[in-house]
């Protein structure tokens, strides 16, 4: 797990990095990913997936287990735009970077810097995208309608804190 190609990412952000002993890395083509847990502030989480065998995987995997409640797939509309496996609540609907960051349980700080201006290093998105790079796929920061959704809130395409 602390192998996962975004654990320092997670681990720098969370406001509760106890988190980490729960999550799961899943082990997608080339790497892996991490799929952090819901907990204490955390009410939901999700990762993108390249394609739709994939993200039925995922879902898979997550159903059922303790930290990961109704775990399910957005299933993309569009071929260029990624499959997107969500668990615990939705996010919520309001265009707030800092209403996002709290529902996905990252620390005050790193909301404030993401909120500050851009990030200075590439985020679990751009390295998730990475993973699935070979098959054609877009960015992992889009959601299955094709629209920006960063790891922490709906201001800045692709952008993560």
């Amino acid at each position: 797990m602390t192998q996962a190609l975004d654990y320092t990412y997670f681990r720098d952000r969370l406001a509760d990095p106890a988190l980490l002993r729960r999550s799961l890395a899943l082990h997608v083509h080339t790497g892996a990913t991490l799929a952090v847990p819901v907990g204490g502030a955390r009410r939901g989480g999700y990762t993108s997936s390249c394609c739709l065998r994939c993200g039925l995987l995922i879902r898979d995997v997550l159903k059922g287990r303790p930290g990961f409640p109704n775990a399910r797939l957005n299933w993309s509309l569009y071929p260029n735009t990624r499959h997107v496996v969500r668990w615990g609540a939705d996010p919520p609907p309001q265009e707030d970077d800092t209403m996002h960051g709290r529902h996905y349980g990252y620390s005050e700080a790193a909301i404030a810097a993401y909120v500050a201006g851009p990030p200075d290093e590439p985020g679990a998105g751009d390295i998730a995208g990475s993973l699935c790079a070979s098959r054609g796929s877009t960015p992992a920061g889009e959601d299955a309608l094709g629209t920006a959704q960063p790891r922490l809130g709906a201001g800045r395409q692709n952008a993560t804190p």
